[in-house]
């Protein structure tokens, strides 16, 4: 492939234009003293069941709040005193503060010519969208479309919005299974690890100066 050909550019929200999600995790439980292996062990279970209460939660399908409460009950089955109301906010607290460095590189791959796209698994509506003006030209948040990644779908839906084929976009995501989703569609994927490394990666690909 031609880099010529890459014009389009979709990345990830938590991990990505955040800091890692992991910290913001280690940070809350330490703040409700939670121990990290019982969270960890109680959201293995949720992911594991036939029907993911997570995976629901980012179509759209299970409510925030309803989420909070199965979170919440699944938590105080492990001895742990949990509030429900707020235990997502509270969850990603950590995350409301934006990389000015990924954002930066967004706004300045859009002035380049260059279409751009969030693209979310979300956990409710915790999005500083004010912070990030200027840096997409279309927002796909998973609960809103009732697709999550790394279903084909969700991919499908927002190259379509950038008018785009997948073999002329780039993803960049912090979590490998999206990653790996997005190239068995034909997108080039792009595992965050850094912003450094990730501009450099994005300007080997497009061709551009990105800093």
């Amino acid at each position: 492939m031609e880099t010529s050909e890459l014009r389009g550019l979709i990345v990830d929200w938590g991990g990505v234009l955040t800091a890692p999600l992991d910290e913001a995790i280690t940070r809350w439980v330490a703040a409700e003293g939670i121990e990290l292996e019982a969270y960890a062990q109680v959201m293995r279970g949720l992911v594991d069941e036939a029907e993911s209460p997570i995976h629901e939660l980012e179509r759209g399908k299970l409510s925030p709040a309803e989420f909070e409460q199965v979170l919440a009950a699944r938590l105080r089955a492990q001895g742990l005193q949990i509030e429900a109301d707020g235990l997502l906010a509270r969850m990603l607290e950590g995350l409301q503060a934006l990389s000015e460095d990924m954002v930066g590189l967004l706004r300045r791959a859009r002035a380049a010519g260059l279409r751009t796209a969030l693209l979310s698994n979300s956990w409710g509506e915790h999005y500083p969208e004010h912070l990030w003006i200027g840096a997409f030209d279309e927002v796909v948040i998973s609960g809103r479309v009732g697709m999550r990644k790394p279903e084909p779908e969700i991919f499908e839906h927002t190259c379509r919005l950038l008018e785009l084929p997948p073999q002329q976009c780039v993803f960049v995501d912090d979590m490998r299974v999206n990653v790996l989703g997005a190239a068995q569609l034909g997108l080039v994927g792009v595992h965050f690890t850094s912003y450094q490394e990730t501009v450099q990666e994005l300007e080997i690909l497009f061709g551009l100066d990105l800093r």
